[in-house]
């Protein structure tokens, strides 16, 4: 891949200021793409901006679980910088509870952020992919969409629907140019895994160093995934190389999952 392959692409990554999202945006950025960082909070994207290659870039505030935001902030991103070719569907959100104790409101949570957000972005950035014969939508779903966890049902049913939704879409475009995958990590060192470590210690009255061992136990290699391994895999999707995968969920967990 040359450095700037991705020169002239628009692509709009969502929950953009930490973490796997933060870390696809600087990736995609110094392959020279034009990004719109979306997110919910104006100064964590504005700072991420400033620090990306090509800058500078856009930023919009969106919640992805609410249509008329997301509507209104595709509307802005396509104004200012043109139609979008790269979508990645990056914001979400983790919380668990035992079957038994989770709420109507926390599973209705995890749906609208983790699987309906995903779905209305795809909905308001697909129509200019089909336009331009070339598109690219990169799904972060995750292990336990692909496994499941205990004490995690309505996050890892979201995570299912993201993978049934990938591949759905993929069969849909295939003749397109346009090509859908989802991405799913392990236990990824991130801002949202120290709350799960938090949640744990709250929940069990281990130390977070025992959480955090638990954790990376679930990966075969003994160790928690990198942001950058998956803003990587995520810049491979978004090429020409891989212009034959489509419909996959791609599990990036040391080999937890395979």
């Amino acid at each position: 891949m040359t450095a700037s392959f991705l020169h002239g692409r628009h692509a709009v990554v969502t929950g953009a200021a930490r973490g796997i999202g933060a870390a696809i945006a600087a990736s995609l950025a110094a392959r020279g793409a034009h990004l719109t960082l979306l997110g919910r909070s104006a100064g964590p994207l504005e700072q991420l901006s400033a620090s990306l290659a090509g800058g500078p870039h856009g930023t919009v505030i969106a919640d992805v679980a609410e249509p008329a935001q997301v509507q209104a902030a595709f509307a802005a991103a396509r104004s200012a910088r043109g139609p979008v070719a790269i979508l990645v569907n990056n914001a979400g959100a983790a919380e668990s509870a035992p079957f038994g104790t989770t709420s109507l409101e926390l599973w209705q949570r995890m749906l609208s952020v983790n699987l309906t957000g995903t779905f209305l972005c795809t909905k308001a950035a697909l129509p200019d992919m089909l336009a331009a014969g070339w598109g690219r939508v990169v799904n972060i779903a995750s292990t336990a969409g692909q496994k499941g966890y205990a004490y995690a049902s309505a996050y890892a049913a979201a995570k299912h629907g993201v993978i049934g939704l990938t591949r759905s879409l993929a069969l849909e475009t295939a003749r397109a140019g346009v090509t859908v995958n989802a991405l799913c990590p392990g236990y990824t060192d991130t801002e949202l895994l120290r709350a799960s470590v938090e949640n744990i210690v709250r929940r069990t009255g281990r130390s977070p160093q025992q959480a955090r061992a638990e954790l990376v136990a679930a990966n075969p290699q003994r160790r928690l995934v990198q942001p950058a391994e998956i803003a990587d895999a995520a810049l491979w999707l978004c090429g020409d190389a891989a212009a034959a995968v489509s419909g996959q969920s791609i599990s990036l967990s040391g080999g937890e999952v395979m």
